[in-house]
């Protein structure tokens, strides 16, 4: 499995949605972030500079391995 063809897909379910783009490397380290409302898709792609990517707020993840929904921020 080669991580730079490893793509996530988020869907907003609630306004607000936090996603961040963390780097690889020795110091993690925040490098990007988005904010997505309801409805909103957001297609992230692991890169050899990202190597994890958060997600803050209720959301649809799509990946590879599966489908998931991470919970509200409330």
């Amino acid at each position: 499995m080669n991580p730079k063809n490893d793509f996530v897909v988020i869907k907003a379910i609630e306004d607000g949605v936090n996603v961040i783009g963390l780097t690889r490397g020795s110091d993690t380290r925040f490098h990007h972030s988005e904010k997505l409302d309801k409805g909103e898709v957001m297609i992230a792609q692991f890169t050899e500079h990202t190597s994890a990517i958060k997600i803050r707020g209720k959301a649809q993840i799509q990946t590879v391995i599966g489908e998931m929904e991470s919970d509200s921020r409330k």
